[in-house]
């Protein structure tokens, strides 16, 4: 009794450890740090390396959906929707995540990117920086679905 007891012990364990990340096929609604406006509808997923990365699934600002004119590289007047934005974010512990870069479709400038899922998974708490995490800006994102 005992022995199939550890087994299955060990059969969940493996199971959670085999399990996708909680932001995986999340849906987030983006909100300007500046306007505090609602700018976009973004999906996460996750991939194979096991770390996430988000498109936009939907552009909220008339006039804005178009192209990412500012963007460099690929980018370059790519369509907004379908626009890969965070790109390696990895999960660091718990509701903690770094490591991930984000564009920003208005500056077409790439950012360091970490975060925190709060509010028993609400919000979204993202810091984008260049160098130190003290040199960059906040954006609260909240749970779409």
């Amino acid at each position: 009794m005992k022995k199939i007891a550890l087994a299955l012990g060990l059969l969940g364990l493996t199971a959670l450890a085999n399990a996708a990340d909680p932001l995986n096929g999340s849906v987030w609604k983006t909100i300007d740090d500046k306007t505090k406006q609602p700018k976009a509808i973004v999906k996460f997923t996750e991939q194979k390396n096991g770390t996430l990365s988000a498109s936009i699934q939907k552009v909220l600002t008339p006039g804005e959906e178009n192209a990412c004119t500012k963007c460099e590289g690929p980018y370059n007047n790519k369509s907004l929707k379908g626009l890969k934005i965070v790109h390696g974010l990895k999960n660091s512990g718990g509701t903690s995540y770094e490591d991930g870069t984000i564009l920003d479709p208005s500056s077409g400038k790439t950012y360091r990117l970490k975060g925190q899922v709060v509010e028993g998974g609400k919000k979204l708490e993202l810091r984008g920086f260049i160098g130190v995490a003290a040199l960059g800006r906040n954006q609260t994102w909240i749970r779409a679905n």
